[in-house]
């Protein structure tokens, strides 16, 4: 497995491959998963995590289901920049991961990424309960949303292939 950047994922990644948003939380990591088209991002259920192994043989069973051709982990850096704990828990989260799977991830700031989706949560009137169970997958969404925009911008500024 290995660390790509998001220009790396633009240039390896084949038509009609899904990707994979993750929102690493202390108690669920929340799910999001791509049309094969890479234009939206579908919240999934979250996996409520028991332990590294568990919740690993968990993401990748979904991954196998989803086909899932990469990830983008929101990497939660503080509003100044720097790194604080959760985010060198996530990188721990990746580099574990490393030894289970051959699935690229990729970093995705996720500054601000739950504030969104908590907003949009209540802007559709979820209740309190149901959006503390929703949060995560839909933070996940954001975060992978933004890697997909990104993705279409790469690929329009592309340069025409020259083969043919």
């Amino acid at each position: 497995m290995a660390v790509l950047t998001i220009d790396e994922l633009a240039s390896n990644l084949l038509p009609g491959q899904a990707i994979g948003g993750l929102d690493l939380g202390t108690k669920t990591i929340g799910i999001s998963v791509s049309d094969l088209g890479r234009r939206f991002a579908t919240p999934r259920e979250v996996i409520r995590r028991v332990k590294f192994g568990i919740d690993a043989e968990a993401l990748l069973a979904m991954a196998a289901r989803e086909k899932i051709a990469a990830f983008v982990i929101g990497l939660p850096i503080n509003m100044d920049g720097s790194e604080g704990p959760r985010a060198q828990a996530t990188r721990a989260f990746v580099r574990n991961m490393a030894q289970k799977t051959a699935i690229p991830f990729i970093y995705w700031d996720e500054r601000l990424s739950t504030v969104a989706a908590e907003r949009v949560l209540i802007e559709m009137d979820v209740s309190r309960k149901k959006r503390a169970d929703r949060i995560d997958s839909a933070a996940a969404s954001f975060i992978l949303q933004g890697a997909l925009d990104r993705l279409t911008v790469l690929a329009r500024d592309a340069p025409p292939d020259s083969a043919g």
